[in-house]
């Protein structure tokens, strides 16, 4: 699909932002188990940005690695794609393009070899991706089936019961997944209180998200409080399963009231859905598991290559696809390993 001016759109790059993430997770599952985070998230950063600057199109990260003076690369503003990458302006007119990147969603997860460890991409149109500060969210996600039974101040045992309805379930059949944070200790004892079972992780709620929209995953709900970031990246890819997320921003000091404001948000109580965080009509999302996860194999390394597994997601066309990628080296004599 092109734009009015005849340019590709995203939707028509989605196998390149498939090898955007791809090439990430490789870097950085190369340093898998080594217990140098920083370490295995500088390495997929740097695969990303190098790859997304050979992807046809003039982009914009307003989801990155923080804000430009905190992050060398791939940080918030940035401009990356051919359009930024080529010399001289040597290239035409590419689409516009807005992107949220998490090079390694959940750094300490690669590090110990922990499961659920991804390298994510999510892209719109200009403007189809919320710009949202780094702060805190309260959120909720579910799946299709419950999406419209949830509020951000219904009690937890009025989530769960609801959520327990829609799927024809008790809630002691329910399993909610909750970062394992001592901000969450009060949630946690109220969720136990229910009846219903809890999975505690200790990072990787992007993964869980996505998880919780798929029916068979294991995962019905995800609740607790993470980085307003991660609520974009989780957004979009809700808006190709049809689950949903409730989010609010968590503004408890006048500093981040005023970092809201600079950024063009001036009611603090919002309660912002999916197609409010993701809004655009165009949207892609692709990732590829670095570790082994509940959706999504790790990367696997054999003597004639390397073997991926990826979800690549689109609203137009809508279109979901699960891809399984192997990277052979050159020669006659190549095993294929399965």
């Amino acid at each position: 699909m092109s734009d009015s001016n005849g340019k590709k759109t995203g939707s028509d790059l989605s196998s390149a932002f498939l090898e955007v993430v791809e090439r990430a997770a490789i870097a950085c599952a190369r340093t898998m188990g080594q217990g140098d985070r920083h370490g295995s998230d500088q390495v997929a950063v740097e695969a990303m940005r190098e790859t997304l600057d050979k992807v046809p199109i003039d982009g914009r990260v307003v989801i990155g690695e923080g804000e430009r003076d905190e992050a060398p690369m791939l940080y918030i503003g940035e401009r990356v794609g051919l359009a930024h990458a080529a010399s001289g302006g040597k290239v035409g007119p590419l689409v516009e393009i807005d992107i949220a990147v998490d090079p390694l969603e959940g750094t300490n997860l690669c590090a110990t070899g922990s499961p659920n460890a991804i390298a994510v991409l999510a892209a719109a149109e200009r403007g189809g991706l919320l710009h949202a500060p780094d702060l805190y969210m309260e959120k909720i996600v579910v799946g299709p089936s419950s999406k419209h039974a949830v509020s951000l101040d219904a009690s937890v045992a009025d989530n769960l019961g609801a959520i327990a309805e829609c799927l024809g379930r008790r809630v002691q059949d329910l399993v909610v997944v909750v970062l394992d944070r001592s901000r969450h200790e009060r949630l946690i004892a109220e969720i136990r209180e229910t009846g219903a079972r809890i999975q505690l992780i200790g990072d990787g709620d992007l993964s869980a998200g996505i998880s919780a929209a798929v029916r068979g995953s294991g995962v019905h709900a995800v609740i607790g409080t993470g980085g307003a970031p991660e609520g974009v990246l989780v957004a979009a890819a809700m808006r190709c399963l049809n689950g949903e997320i409730l989010a609010r921003l968590v503004v408890d000091t006048p500093e981040k009231e005023e970092r809201c404001r600079a950024m063009g948000i001036t009611d603090m109580n919002r309660v912002y859905r999916s197609t409010d965080l993701a809004s655009g009509t165009q949207l892609v999302f692709a990732a590829t598991g670095v570790t082994d996860g509940t959706l999504m194999k790790g990367v696997r390394f054999f003597g004639d290559g390397v073997r991926t597994s990826s979800l690549v997601m689109q609203t137009t066309p809508r279109r979901i696809q699960f891809i399984d990628t192997l990277r052979l080296r050159e020669g006659s004599n190549v095993k294929i390993q399965f």
